[in-house]
């Protein structure tokens, strides 16, 4: 990955990380998939990159509401 799409990557997951920690625990518990989608879309960028993670994971956050069909475990 090159330093560009690496500090990219860096600042997705310390704003995810900063949701987790900071804004998350200010509610109750609502992902209905396990692991959370915010740690799913750490663990998507971390494996495709800043861009295609990103996406990956929004795919997962549209999901996530209670008419999104069966949740699964990925």
């Amino acid at each position: 990955m090159s330093k560009v799409r690496f500090l990219i990557a860096k600042i997705f997951i310390c704003i995810i990380r900063i949701y987790q920690y900071g804004i998350s625990p200010l509610f109750p518990p609502s992902c209905r998939y396990q692991p959370t989608c915010s740690q799913y879309m750490i663990f998507a960028i971390k494996k495709e990159g800043p861009l295609k993670g990103v996406i990956i994971g929004l795919k997962r956050i549209i999901t996530c509401h209670p008419w999104g069909g069966a949740p699964s475990e990925d």
